[in-house]
């Protein structure tokens, strides 16, 4: 169904892989019927559970609704005997319903292995988090802790921005190498470890960015992407005390490079479009880098470098909430944020979000006062492109103790040019720019000076 939006009428856009869906919220109920010997995982909560499992099954899913750790609803051995000893022909309809969701999916196979967690939501709300997966995926080392990855996931995300909604979320090995519906998650059943963990949390990430707030991304395709990914970094930080950790998604080496540095080529590309382009004009050079990468680095940089964790922890989940089953546009992202933080931002969403201007600070110089320390250092800093930042400078004086000034984005209100004056006792032995190179700076040839 089309929806109609206040916005944009009656949105017609076709789905597209890259942007995929816009979709109305409503309450489904929908009956899948296949052979008998077949498992169906779906979204939404199984309403005919005793009629289409056995006693054992039945057992066993009780048990694990209360169960934090993994509970094997069908085992491997079960699997075997199943292929070995067919089952008699006929066929089983399994009937599901999940309200206020804007779509469902279900998967069907002969050769889940199945199994299942209680989730823990802060509201005290009853969730099970699911996962069916070939004999191949079965393991530790890989699907073996699908659920765990699942219900974790899920918990974090519940605990940091807006409780799950739905009563049941599944995760399922099949061919799909990372695909997401409401209340149920497609992954690749090869996949193990770290990569397993990254693309389950991405995945059902999903059911907050845009299944719970239903931007529309088919239009808006960071709304929805970027936000996820923003998401999934700091639950990786938070998994089994950083097991995977660092997770930053970036462009050539996920974990392991500067993610300031990663953004640089896409800021300087001329050809680059902006997120605020339609998805359809993505070609696929631009497509993650600009969909996902640089909206999620750009609210790291929002939570870590301009407003804090306080500010923006409180103004995004303001945002989540406030529109939560309904479909904001950029804007009401944009204002939301600036009101609930208390800062106007329009700077950052024009710099980052509407353009891909670059950023350069530099430091030009640094002199005493009449060529004697003890009267003060005049530090100049000055910025050489169109992006605008707040930044660190960190002073180290001759005896190795270090200063921190932090500049605001203010800094550079009236002017591309600002010195510092710095009353000193002793002579500076360097002065450095954005220390930890949290910023895209494009050249960090200029950052620093050294006596």
């Amino acid at each position: 169904m089309c929806v109609y939006d206040d916005l944009e009428g009656w949105c017609t856009l076709p789905f597209l892989g890259s942007g995929e869906f816009y979709c109305e919220y409503g309450d489904f109920d929908y009956t899948v019927t296949v052979p008998n010997d077949m498992i169906v995982a779906g979204s939404g909560e199984l309403q005919n559970d005793k009629e289409v499992l056995s006693d054992q099954q039945m057992q066993r899913l009780n048990k694990a609704r209360n169960s934090d750790k993994t509970v094997i609803i069908r085992t491997v051995k079960e699997v075997d005997q199943r292929v070995a000893h067919p089952v008699s022909t006929g066929t089983k309809t399994w009937h599901f319903k999940m309200h206020n969701s804007r779509d469902v999916a279900f998967g069907a196979s002969k050769a889940y292995v199945w199994d299942a967690a209680k989730v823990n939501l802060p509201g005290g709300k009853k969730c099970l988090a699911m996962s069916v997966y070939p004999v191949e995926s079965a393991g530790d080392s890989a699907w073996g802790r699908a659920t765990e990855y699942l219900k974790k996931s899920i918990e974090y995300f519940s605990e940091k921005w807006f409780e799950y909604p739905w009563p049941v979320a599944v995760n399922e090995a099949g061919t799909a190498g990372g695909m997401e519906y409401p209340g149920i998650v497609f992954d690749g059943w090869q996949d193990k470890a770290g990569e397993l963990y990254w693309v389950t949390a991405h995945e059902i990430g999903h059911n907050w960015f845009p299944m719970i707030v239903g931007s529309n991304e088919r239009r808006h395709a960071f709304m929805d992407e970027g936000f996820n990914t923003f998401i999934d970094v700091y639950a990786s930080d938070n998994f089994n005390h950083g097991e995977y950790a660092p997770k930053r998604d970036g462009e050539y080496a996920p974990g392991k490079g500067n993610p300031a540095d990663e953004i640089i080529p896409y800021l300087k590309d001329p050809e680059a479009p902006t997120m605020m382009d339609r998805a359809d004009e993505f070609t696929e050079e631009y497509r993650h880098p600009i969909e996902y990468y640089k909206p999620a680095f750009g609210l790291v940089l929002l939570r870590e470098v301009i407003l804090g964790h306080d500010r923006f922890d409180y103004a995004f989940k303001k945002y989540i909430e406030r529109w939560a089953f309904k479909h904001p546009a950029p804007d009401d992202f944009f204002r939301t944020m600036d009101n609930e933080a208390g800062e106007d931002l329009t700077w950052f969403w024009r710099e980052w979000f509407q353009h891909n201007w670059q950023l350069d600070l530099a430091i030009q110089s640094v002199s005493y006062r009449d060529n004697n320390y003890k009267n003060g250092a005049d530090i100049t800093i000055a910025n050489l492109q169109k992006m605008a930042m707040p930044c660190t400078v960190e002073i180290v004086l001759k005896d190795g103790s270090k200063q921190n000034l932090a500049l605001p984005v203010e800094t550079w209100m009236q002017s591309a040019v600002h010195t510092i004056h710095l009353p000193t006792t002793q002579p500076l032995q360097s002065v450095t720019i954005d220390p930890i190179a949290m910023l895209p700076d494009s050249n960090r040839g200029n950052n620093s000076w050294k006596q």
